[in-house]
């Protein structure tokens, strides 16, 4: 068993820390923010997490995490559950005449849910329960330690002061600001190669509480509009968010950020409006310049370093309004905990390979489907800011946007949409069903660009001043 050091108290890094941890190793996890979590039922009110640029960002987790957190770490769910966590099924959203009777099979799309702050408490509390794993906070790390080289071996991480903490491995769970490549470079290994640039969103979002109630769905939990999407998320004890997603080219949309305004807009979008009826939290949160980045750390076939891996968000990130990304950095960190039982702590090159493989087999797909979709509805966005028609060659785009209104009025499609939002299926797994690609066309093929009732440009730049 070996000394392991994690870097980051983030959602992934404490979820990779417990899952090595079982399995005996001893897991330190250096964060650099000093403050301390508390209780989940105090997060939102009192936890300042300034590293997290995302902490107070519409979140909501997709089923396939409430899976893998069921098989791995099923105390999360558990205590979730206990301090208000809301257990839902995305398909109860709809109304009952898209949705159908309730099928065998529908509890899959079940998942527990809540605001960023409260589950990332949760797993603060479990994580302190979990033998072998010690969280030091306030502790910066500003360094790699290594055996020189043209290949360096790492061994450890400077921390501010001077401080050396030797580890047999060093996972990096630093997340979107991660620092990892001017570290290694600083040790003399060459840079990650990196693709790396601005996911070209913004979000405006407000959060809302109303004891003992939550808006009634009409339609899925991400709606395409023209101009913008609109996020509206429950989450839990009684809360829940809403959020409109624009293109950050579009000046005229900068409105959004005056409560009143806001206001003003949601109300012209009949499936979203009623989710204004709560308290909502004061001003509207505004996030932007979240980049997408993908760091890729063997090259021409070989690893630029050993005894270091990147796990979640400090490997690959991506615009979060899809929800997927601590889905896959849990995913992302069960396959190391696998590659670890594999090869042992002490084969650093055997690990650094066989974790590069497992990884672009298994996750770098969805990232890059991600991305893929965020880049077509980026320039769908443009387009309709510029009062053009966005017709990409790309025959996908055209079958993506099929499944979406499809999914409005057929449910076989609904719960084959379902299955792609929750991380539970491929499109190639949706088009492998009997039936489903000739019913998907037949439904959505000949729909409309924006099958939801909602305003068109100058309506909706007359609502916000634009």
């Amino acid at each position: 068993m070996g000394q392991i050091i994690v870097l980051g108290a983030g959602m992934c890094g404490l979820s990779t820390a417990m899952l090595l941890a079982r399995d005996g190793h001893r897991v330190t996890v250096l964060e650099r923010d000093p403050h301390e979590a508390p209780t989940a039922v105090r997060a939102w009110e009192d936890w300042q997490r300034p590293g997290v640029n995302q902490f107070r960002l519409a979140h909501v987790m997709p089923s396939r995490w409430r899976i893998e957190m069921e098989a791995e770490l099923p105390e999360v769910i558990e205590e979730l559950e206990a301090v208000g966590g809301l257990r839902m099924n995305p398909l109860d959203l709809l109304p009952a005449n898209l949705r159908g009777p309730w099928r065998d099979g529908d509890e899959r799309f079940e998942t527990v849910t809540g605001r960023r702050p409260v589950l990332e408490a949760v797993l603060v509390s479990v994580a302190a329960r979990t033998d072998g794993v010690t969280v030091r906070r306030g502790v910066a790390v500003t360094g790699l330690i290594t055996d020189g080289g043209p290949v360096p071996r790492v061994t450890g991480v400077l921390a501010e002061g001077g401080h050396a903490l030797r580890a047999d491995l060093v996972v990096d769970c630093g997340g979107r600001r991660s620092a990892l490549g001017s570290w290694l470079e600083a040790a003399g290994a060459r840079r990650p190669v990196e693709e790396r640039e601005d996911s070209g969103f913004v979000y405006f979002g407000r959060h809302f509480m109303k004891k003992g109630e939550r808006p009634e769905g009409s339609a899925t939990m991400l709606q395409r509009y023209e101009s913008l999407s609109i996020l509206t998320l429950p989450a839990d004890n009684d809360t829940w968010s809403v959020t409109f997603v624009t293109s950050s080219r579009d000046k005229a949309l900068r409105g959004l950020r005056d409560p009143e305004t806001w206001h003003a807009a949601l109300r012209e979008y009949p499936n979203a409006a009623g989710w204004a009826d709560g308290t909502p939290t004061p001003g509207v949160e505004v996030i932007a310049g979240i980049e997408d980045r993908h760091r890729q750390f063997v090259v021409d076939g070989a690893p630029i370093a050993t005894g270091v891996l990147a796990v979640g968000d400090s490997w690959a990130c991506t615009n979060p309004s899809l929800g997927r990304g601590a889905t896959m950095g849990l995913i992302h960190a069960k396959g190391l905990r696998d590659a670890v039982r594999e090869t042992g702590v002490d084969e650093h090159d055997k690990l650094t390979s066989l974790f590069h493989e497992w990884t672009a087999a298994a996750v770098e797909p969805m990232y890059r489907g991600t991305l893929w979709f965020d880049r077509h509805r980026l320039a769908e966005l443009d387009a309709d800011a510029a009062g053009v028609p966005y017709q990409p060659d790309d025959p996908k785009w055209a079958f993506s946007r099929a499944i979406i209104a499809a999914g409005l009025v057929d449910p076989d499609v609904a719960r084959g949409y379902q299955s792609l939002a929750s991380m539970l299926a491929t499109p190639d797994d949706l088009v492998a069903q009997p039936g489903m690609a000739e019913k998907i066309m037949k439904f959505g093929g000949g729909a409309p660009t924006y099958a939801l009732p909602g305003p068109g440009r100058q309506t909706l730049l007359a609502a916000v001043g634009g």
